[in-house]
């Protein structure tokens, strides 16, 4: 199992990024009053039949050639339901998919969330060309990051540049915190 959510996400958007998604919506929202921690990860990527769909969680079911056992999802999967929470998957072939992890946030069962902000930088710096959008809130205070805009800011310099790299994960890292009453990872 992964030790932190943020590597599930990332596992999952990589999946998107593979299924030739354009943009990745990844929104993170914590309300303690419900004491929910909501994951979710949207693409605009192919899809999956139905069928696929229908056993896309078994270990045994994966699109790699490189192994016979796709584990990410799964794993994802039992770090929600461990916890009490939900896991649910939406996607329609040429239309995206939609993975939804809800986590009991006080559980002792419940990883750390982890490093968003070094998740979105992985992304940028896997494809660049891809429009990456977080939202990250904590109980209705909310932090947005979307690649479109910072590319508009940028110009003709990539966003995958060392130099853009460290200033993003820097402002994304200052938004949580702000999000976060102070607090970079909780």
């Amino acid at each position: 199992m992964m030790r932190e959510i943020a590597l599930n996400i990332l596992d999952v958007a990589q999946n998107s990024l593979s299924a030739q998604a354009t943009e990745v919506k990844i929104i993170v929202k914590t309300d303690t009053k419900q004491n929910r921690l909501k994951i979710e990860i949207a693409d605009n990527g192919k899809g999956m039949s139905e069928d696929f769909l229908k056993k896309v969680t078994d270990p045994f079911t994966t699109t790699r050639t490189t192994r016979k056992v796709g584990l990410g999802l799964p794993f994802f999967k039992d770090s929600a339901l461990i916890t009490g929470g939900k896991f649910d998957i939406k996607s329609k072939l040429n239309a995206g998919t939609t993975v939804t992890a809800e986590y009991v946030l006080d559980s002792i069962d419940r990883m750390p969330l982890g490093d968003i902000a070094d998740t979105v930088i992985a992304l940028i710096m896997a494809k660049d060309t891809v429009r990456i959008i977080l939202n990250y809130s904590v109980d209705g205070q909310n932090f947005c990051f979307d690649t479109e805009q910072a590319r508009e800011i940028m110009g003709d310099v990539p966003l995958s540049s060392y130099e853009v790299v460290t200033f993003l994960k820097e402002y994304i890292n200052n938004g949580i915190k702000i999000c976060n009453g102070g607090i970079v990872n909780l």
